[in-house]
């Protein structure tokens, strides 16, 4: 079922694979590639991570991501399948906790008929509330080259000629490979991540609500949104997954600048006067002084993000038309202060992670305010658009708005 070609294909996209920066984008990739190579039409990848339960930390199996091809062919064009937010524990109990308790592939033919002498087995209860029927599974550990379990890749109904069939043992020696090669990549996209995370971090310090957890939900709300923008504007795929890469990194940097903040704004705990909110805007212009000496595409969008994630669509944001090295105007009203940019004079990232920014804080918790219900949140939402919001990508946020309550199952917030 595998062949000559397969091992090529695996070998090429080493190189592809250690270009994707982003961890939550390589997951995606990594698992769209491994079902592609062994033929599944479905699979999940899963990464290790601690979590808390009744007062423990555990190490579990977080699922990352979710594909199917079969249920995907039955959504409406450019819409993405929805999955279940859940974790398993590292035990001999489950096919992928077994897969990682043993750090081995394991292969189960039909999983509705899987051997008694086996200690994992697999609920059927997936398939009763999916409506697909499962039957091939293949799990495989992602394991670096020192022993460290990084996550499982479970790929699911292996198919030939239109026809479920088991994985074959030239697909384990495939997806085992595959697991090997990437796994260079992903440590080194957690090493990206880690570093992006420590300068959240120092924000943090500073400023209590900017989070890992508020700028992994900005972020992946960005994204969704770009990819249906770049879908109706007819983006190629290729050009698609390189913004995307980019703008990922870029969003989780948005507020950075906060940290040239004082401190005694920053955790206020009442909102501010007029005074400190002048202050508090200069957060955009100090975020974009971060990137002024651009290195990398990444440099460019962080800094259009920076600047300009604060502007409104009908030009009543801030800072405006404003140089940043200088903090000059470059276009002035007849008082000498700068002039908002608006409409499409804001950049297309910076209006992306306004409407990203504007929906997390709204639906979080703040010292000086509850989470609004989802009905409100949702109304404010469609009552900025044409005035804060770009108009077409508030269409396109209602458009996906099931995707975007699934990023924040993601990243739940934290106490």
């Amino acid at each position: 079922m595998s062949d000559s070609t397969d091992f090529k294909s695996i070998i090429e996209l080493d190189s592809e694979l250690n270009q994707i920066q982003d961890l939550d984008l390589l997951l995606e990739r990594i698992l769209f590639e491994a079902r592609k190579v062994v033929h599944a039409d479905a699979g999940s990848i899963y990464v290790v991570e601690k979590v808390e339960e009744e007062g423990q930390v555990l190490e579990k199996l977080v699922i990352k991501y979710s594909q199917n091809e079969t249920m995907a062919k039955e959504l409406p064009p450019g819409q993405k399948l929805i999955f279940s937010v859940f974790s398993i524990a590292i035990n001999e109990k489950t096919i992928s906790g077994y897969c990682a308790h043993t750090k081995k592939p394991v292969n189960v033919p039909d999983v509705y008929n899987i051997s008694p002498d086996a200690s994992y087995s697999y609920s059927t209860a997936y398939d009763k509330i999916s409506g697909y029927k499962t039957t091939s599974v293949l799990a495989v550990p992602l394991m670096t080259a020192e022993g460290k379990l990084l996550g499982v890749i479970q790929v699911i109904n292996a198919t030939k000629d239109g026809k479920t069939v088991p994985f074959s043992r030239d697909d384990e020696f495939l997806i085992s490979h595959f697991a090997n090669n990437t796994t260079l990549a992903l440590q080194r996209a957690y090493v990206t991540r880690a570093m992006i995370l420590r300068m959240i971090k120092m924000s943090e310090l500073r400023d209590p609500k900017e989070t890992g957890t508020h700028v992994n939900r900005v972020a992946g709300y960005a994204v969704e949104i770009y990819d249906r923008w770049a879908y109706h504007h007819g983006v190629s795929e290729s050009e698609r997954e390189r913004f995307r890469d980019v703008l990922k990194i870029a969003s989780m940097l948005h507020d950075v600048g906060k940290v040239a903040i004082s401190d005694t704004i920053l955790k206020k705990p009442a909102r501010f006067t007029p005074e400190e909110y002048h202050i508090m805007q200069h957060h955009t212009i100090y975020g974009a002084l971060l990137f002024e000496d651009p290195q990398s595409p990444v440099d460019i969008i962080a800094r259009d993000v920076a600047l300009g994630h604060h502007e409104n669509w009908d030009g009543t944001g801030y800072p405006g038309w404003i140089d940043s090295a200088t903090e000059k105007a470059i276009k002035a009203g007849p008082d000498g202060a700068p002039l908002g940019k608006k409409a499409e004079e804001i950049p297309l990232t910076a209006r992306i992670v306004a409407i990203a920014d504007v929906y997390d804080a709204l639906c979080s918790k703040r010292v000086y305010k509850e989470p609004w219900t989802k009905a409100d949140v949702l109304a404010e939402m469609k009552q900025l658009s044409g005035t804060k919001f770009d108009p077409e990508l508030v269409r396109i946020f209602f458009e996906i708005l099931p995707s975007i309550k699934q990023i924040r199952n993601l990243y739940p917030e934290t106490e």
